[in-house]
């Protein structure tokens, strides 16, 4: 009767308990189910692994495939329980693979060990954030690698998820979690990875076209409640993200560098290498402030991000309802 009622009602209740779960619980503390995968990649690779675009194809296929696969079992187990099956099913599914709490209290320790000048501290909190080298880094370039990577995981680690959730449930969570972690650990431009993980990496742009503009648009909307401006944030968005190496990365790094009045983008050093990203926004350099800040933005699209999957997730379930009725 719900399902006949209000098509598409189930899901969207369950992804916003799912992303209410987050902000109360955060990431579960043990047995996490993306510890699991990744440790399931790393042995995959153990055997595939070959200097190949095709080996990184199969890989890639299997893996994400997979955790496709197992999502549509577990939707179709949870839809036979009923609609409160169902929401509750999401909802965990949902808990599970948002990872925006974690995200915003790594980067608000981040940003109380620079203001406390204990850069000891920062550097080694830095590689759960990203992968950079922390040992090349000052208080300045550590507070510009946490306030970059705060910006786009908050489009990874929350919005992507929540969107992909909307449009296809259980398996959008899960296939989208594997997309983004795959290409967390095989997407570099390193030697090693260059041919093998470039079907991970290019997979992941493509999965996160929209997600990262959803990011954009709500960064807009949020930039004034932490005193940003949302015309710095357009702006910066229309003119500096298409000079980022990522098609999504720079949408959302870019918008949050103009909603905070700062300036992102230059000198990057990875393990593999140096690269020199583009400027972006035209603001002062950020600082301890200017991360805390980034933070509370997040957790603000993150918030937003949630209504908004509840939206679509109706909108989405009303279609699908339509077009079984004219069958």
């Amino acid at each position: 009767m719900h399902r006949l009622v209000f098509p598409g009602g189930a899901r969207a209740a369950g992804l916003v308990l799912g992303y209410v779960a987050d902000r109360v619980l955060a990431d579960p503390a043990r047995w996490h189910p993306v510890s699991g995968f990744g440790r399931t990649a790393i042995a995959l690779e153990r055997v595939m692994y070959r200097d190949s675009r095709w080996s990184g194809v199969l890989h890639a296929g299997m893996l994400v495939g997979g955790a496709a696969g197992l999502g549509v079992a577990a939707d179709r187990g949870v839809q036979r329980a009923g609609w409160a099956g169902e929401v509750a099913g999401t909802a965990v599914a949902t808990w599970v693979v948002l990872g925006g709490t974690s995200l915003g209290r790594t980067g608000a320790t981040m940003a109380r060990h620079l203001e406390s000048d204990d850069l000891t501290a920062a550097r080694a909190l830095l590689p759960s954030l990203c992968g950079r080298d922390p040992s090349a880094l000052g208080a300045d370039g550590l507070a510009r690698a946490a306030l970059e990577s705060v910006a786009e995981n908050t489009a990874d680690a929350a919005v992507g998820a929540l969107v992909w959730g909307a449009l296809a449930g259980i398996p959008g969570l899960f296939a989208y979690r594997a997309t983004n972690t795959l290409d967390a650990m095989v997407g570099y431009r390193s030697p090693k990875y260059r041919n093998f993980g470039w079907s991970a990496a290019r997979w992941d742009d493509v999965v996160n076209l929209l997600p990262a503009r959803v990011t954009g648009a709500l960064t807009v909307v949020a930039a004034p409640t932490v005193g940003g401006s949302a015309v710095g944030a357009w702006q910066s968005w229309r003119c500096d993200a298409s000079g980022h190496p990522s098609p999504n990365a720079g949408v959302a790094e870019a918008s949050a560098a103009g909603a905070l009045g700062v300036s992102l983008g230059g000198r990057t050093e990875y393990a593999h290498g140096v690269e020199m990203r583009p400027r972006l926004g035209s603001g002062h350099s950020p600082e301890p402030a200017d991360l805390d800040r980034g933070v509370r933005l997040s957790a603000v699209i993150q918030g937003g991000a949630a209504l908004v999957s509840a939206v679509l997730a109706v909108a989405v379930g009303q279609l699908d309802f339509r077009r079984r009725s004219r069958r």
